[in-house]
């Protein structure tokens, strides 16, 4: 029986993301409340409704059909409370957009920069007031969890392992290329089977790099089995660059981030069989389609456009 009185913000926010997730434990983590405290708060919405919204066994929590309903509706509210805080926000003169950005290393070094660029000019051409940006950069998992853990708005990843509790999209897509120094026998060869490439001890980053990650998925992919341990790991495409180029093995790299060595002689680029290995690179962020802020939608819908104008400009189509 409903006790009359109604569930709170966060209670209505919980509840939204149990539907998303599926779970109590990653509705909890995802709203940062405890899973006792979600639980509790849970059944309390439950007894305030009147409802039974959820079935719950050890295998997950679902929705009950009028769960589903109720979730679709405390969704309706938790849009018009973001309108409404937005509004008071403008009132109060606040009306600046401010985004904080995390982004893995190829992002932040070779496209966030153009995305910038273009982002202010539509502003600057619409009469608006540009963004505020505050990037972050570290590997594809470091972006992932700054989003989870609220330190970031946004977030752009380059691995092939896309997590489903947040929203998320394509943008864009990075081949990966394999590197030698010019004098490697390899960079004499026409094309190197790619199990070869797959068996070579490799330069490469930490894990947590979708560089790596991306490689290591591919190569499971097709030839299911594992890639060869790395011989070396380091910290920065940078340092993977460097390490290469002065003969110390081979590496896979995105082939953006290889390009300015590939063009200048320091590195060359080595084909092997097969489809080119192709990674997306994918914008993430917490909530639904709802949550994702004026300002994010906006960097997402300027970095598609890039990527579309430069599939373009290649004469290759956009993926």
């Amino acid at each position: 029986m409903a006790d009359g009185t109604m569930p709170d913000i966060g209670s209505l926010e919980l509840l939204v993301a149990v539907v998303r997730t599926g779970s109590i434990s990653g509705a909890a983590r995802e709203t940062g409340v405890t899973q006792q405290s979600a639980s509790t708060r849970l059944r309390a919405v439950e007894r305030q409704l009147g409802l039974s919204l959820f079935h719950r066994s050890p295998s997950g929590t679902r929705p009950t059909l009028e769960g589903e309903v109720v979730a679709s509706w405390a969704d309706d509210v938790l849009a018009a409370v973001g309108r409404f805080r937005a509004a008071t926000r403008t009132l109060r003169g606040e009306s600046t957009a401010r985004l904080t950005v995390a982004a893995s290393q190829t992002v932040s070094a070779r496209l966030l920069p153009l995305w910038l660029v273009a982002l202010r000019r539509r502003q600057t051409d619409a009469g608006r007031t540009p963004t505020a940006v505050q990037l972050l950069s570290g590997n594809s998992a470091d972006a992932e969890a700054m989003v989870r853990e609220g330190r970031a708005d946004l977030a752009f990843i380059e691995s092939t392992e896309v997590p489903a509790d947040l929203g998320r999209t394509t943008v864009d897509h990075d081949e990966l290329v394999l590197v030698v120094a010019p004098e490697r026998a390899w960079a004499r060869e026409g094309t190197v089977p790619f199990a070869e490439a797959a068996d070579e001890a490799l330069v490469a980053r930490e894990q947590g790099s979708g560089t790596r990650r991306a490689w290591e998925d591919e190569v499971r992919r097709r030839l299911g089995r594992d890639a060869a341990e790395p011989a070396v790991v380091l910290p920065t495409s940078a340092a993977v660059r460097s390490a290469v180029a002065n003969g110390l093995g081979a590496a896979v790299l995105s082939r953006r981030e290889a390009a300015d060595d590939i063009r200048l002689g320091r590195l060359r680029a080595v084909r092997t069989t097969g489809e080119p290995v192709v990674r997306p690179i994918t914008a993430l962020w917490r909530g639904g389609d709802r949550d994702l802020s004026a300002a994010g939608r906006e960097l997402i819908e300027v970095a598609v456009e890039t990527a579309q104008r430069q599939a373009a400009k290649h004469g290759r189509p956009a993926r």
